[in-house]
């Protein structure tokens, strides 16, 4: 028999001999892939589900965190702490008869900086007597009202504590764009970690069955939840 035959057919009963030790010691043994596509599947499946689950950690840890606290507002919940104060601004901003002259950014920039209003602009509305602005981010608002008459003004903000902050955060409420992209991008960081997952069960013989139907039995516990609990 040639050499090399000889060696590949001792290597083959040795990988017998640890398949059946491995069986017999009860130890995970994972299907090798056959094809090279199966070979590649596998790599690539386990290289995301790996780097993605690093990735994703502190993201991942947030929503699920914020979910907690989101589902049990009560039991985090502040008092809300409220400020009013007064201020004047240029009565020609206002005073004007013409509502569309009204230099609406120039009054946003004014009362930013001169009261430190934070949030985005939610409402902007001119009547006849007065202009009022609403300011909203998470766990906070501030409403300002304007006499057009004078310039003078009032303010009321709101701030609604930390928990409030991360809670609308978790929902993406009045966060900006930058913040929905963060959570459109945590969504496919999630969906592939899990499909991942699904794919590399299925390398694991002895895991493959059992994690199949723990995937399943969590679908319908959920589902029944969903059937008796939901009105």
């Amino acid at each position: 028999m040639p050499p090399h035959h000889w060696i590949t057919a001792r290597s083959l009963s040795m990988r017998n001999t640890r398949i059946i030790h491995n069986k017999l010691a009860g130890k995970k043994t994972i299907r090798q892939p056959k094809t090279e596509l199966e070979k590649r599947t596998a790599a690539l499946s386990r290289w995301i589900h790996t780097y993605l689950s690093m990735i994703s950690f502190v993201i991942l840890l947030f929503f699920a965190v914020t979910g907690f606290t989101l589902n049990h507002a009560d039991w985090f919940g502040n008092k809300p702490q409220v400020k009013k104060y007064n201020g004047a601004m240029d009565p020609k901003w206002v005073k004007t008869k013409d509502t569309s002259a009204v230099p609406k950014l120039d009054i946003v920039e004014f009362l930013r900086k001169a009261n430190g209003i934070k949030g985005a602009v939610n409402e902007f509305r001119i009547d006849d007597g007065d202009v009022s602005i609403s300011f909203n981010g998470p766990g906070y608002a501030a409403d300002v009202y304007i006499d057009r008459s004078n310039g003078k003004y009032k303010v009321t903000e709101t701030r609604f504590g930390l928990v409030a902050v991360l809670n609308d955060l978790h929902k993406g409420r009045d966060a900006g764009k930058g913040w929905a992209i963060l959570i459109d991008i945590a969504a496919v960081f999630m969906i592939l970690v899990s499909l991942t997952g699904i794919i590399m069960i299925f390398f694991m013989n002895k895991k493959r069955l059992n994690g199949l139907l723990l995937a399943l039995i969590g679908f319908i516990v959920v589902y029944l939840i969903y059937r008796l609990f939901v009105k």
